[in-house]
């Protein structure tokens, strides 16, 4: 994916975060807020907004589990790995 591209889901996965919160739904964040980088830091890397995805797409994932007993479990785990995967690189290239 071009940066351009990852900043439009960074974008749309902001806009879920907030749907969520607007609706009462409580989970904590902080996580994804101790990145201190949101959608609208266009100067931060490809890299950086990566993680940041997949960091907020782990809590996103978190939350719809725990309305639903299915595969979307699942999901939680593998973007608990990516995100993993993704801060490693950050890391490296430091």
């Amino acid at each position: 994916m071009h940066k351009d591209e990852l900043i439009q889901l960074h974008t749309l996965m902001a806009q879920i975060k907030r749907y969520f919160e607007s609706q009462g739904i409580e989970h904590d964040f902080e996580e994804y807020q101790s990145l201190s980088i949101s959608p609208m830091h266009i100067h931060r890397s490809k890299a950086e907004h990566k993680h940041a995805i997949f960091v907020l797409g782990n809590h996103l994932a978190s939350i719809i589990s725990e309305d639903e007993n299915s595969s979307i479990a699942q999901t939680t785990s593998r973007m608990q790995e990516l995100a993993a995967k993704s801060g490693n690189e950050i890391a490296h290239s430091n």
